[in-house]
Order: structure tokens, then sequence, then C-alpha cells
């Protein structure tokens, strides 16, 4: 590996121990074998670092869920929802310290205009793979760039963040992806289209 992938590597292992808050640049010199100037090299700042290393853990928890999703060919659009959030729940007690900090990450963004767009961007690309998703999963030949299922997507990551974000400051109040499946038929489900 070149002192990039060392870095991502590092950084990665720093996250699940150290939190992104706490993690210094000297930290990330010791992990990966390298030297603060690879650091400003390859990625600008020991933010955009962090970023890009969170980044690429939640793309590859993004494919694991859409592992999930998609694994049984017969099931509805709704039912491969419900399932990736089932196991989005599933897998966060594994995943506690990366979603912490993520959203410490998130909380700095707001102050750096370049690891804002660097989150833009990681969204981006998240909402094109749930699109994608979405698409397939219809089966009816909608294309991942059509408005309305780029909206499902967007909706579908914000209920994720959402999920994550209770989970870390409650998790025993989180509704289990049974309760989450009770929850939207009651709001959103063909009952509640008969009442109106």
């Amino acid at each position: 590996m070149g002192h990039r992938q060392d870095l991502l590597a590092a950084a990665r292992r720093l996250l699940r121990t150290k939190g992104y808050a706490r993690i210094t640049a000297r930290d990330l010199v010791a992990e990966s074998g390298t030297n603060l100037a690879s650091i400003g090299y390859h990625f600008g700042s020991k933010e955009g670092l962090l970023n890009e290393a969170i980044g690429e853990a939640v793309e590859e928890w993004t494919e694991q869920l859409a592992r999930v999703a998609m694994a049984d060919p017969a099931a509805t659009t709704a039912e491969r929802g419900f399932s990736a959030w089932s196991a989005m729940l599933g897998g966060m007690g594994a995943r506690r310290e990366l979603v912490v900090s993520y959203l410490e990450a998130l909380a700095q963004a707001e102050r750096d205009p370049a690891l804002r767009a660097q989150f833009a961007r990681q969204y981006r690309r998240c909402r094109a793979r749930v699109a994608e998703l979405v698409a397939e999963s219809l089966g009816d030949g909608t294309t991942p760039d059509d408005p309305r299922v780029r909206a499902v997507a967007g909706f579908v990551i914000a209920v994720c963040d959402g999920l994550a974000v209770q989970w870390v400051l409650d998790p025993e109040e989180v509704p289990a992806g049974a309760e989450l499946r009770q929850g939207v038929e009651r709001v959103w489900g063909p009952d509640h289209h008969a009442e109106r």
C-alpha cells in the first residue's frame, strides 16, 4: 500500500478506537507509519483524511445493507426497505464508534466549506447508489435518475440518519424493525388511505 492507503487504514482503525474528535495528526502518522506531510499532500488536512475514511466506511456499510435488501428477489420495494432498516439497526452496536465519529464530523463540516463539500459529495454518491437499488427493486423500467426514485432514495437515507442519531442518544427507545414497519404502515399503509 502507498501512503494514501496506509493513512486511510490507520484513520479507520483510530476512528473505531479513539473517535473523531480525539484523533491527532500525530496519532495518524504513528498508526500509519507515514509522515505529517503525507496527510496534507493526499487529503489536504487531518479532517479531510478522517472524513474520507468515514465516507469509505459508510459506503461499505451501504453496500452490505444493499445486499440484505436485495437478497430476496420476490420482496416488494417496501419489504426491501424494511429489511435494510432492520439490518442497519441490528448492526449499530458493532458500529457505534463509526456513527459517533460521523456525527462529530458533521458538526465540524458546518464551519469548514471544504469538509462540507466533501460530505455533500459523499451524500450524492450514497443517494445515487440507493436510487439504483430503488429503481432495480421497482423492476418496471424506472431509471435511477427519475426524480421520484431520487426522492425515495433521499427519504430512505433520511430515515437511516435519523435512526442512527436516535440510537446513539437513546438506543433502548429506537423502534425495532417490526415497530418501525408497523409505524410506517399505520401512517402510509393502504388502510390509512382508505380512511381518507
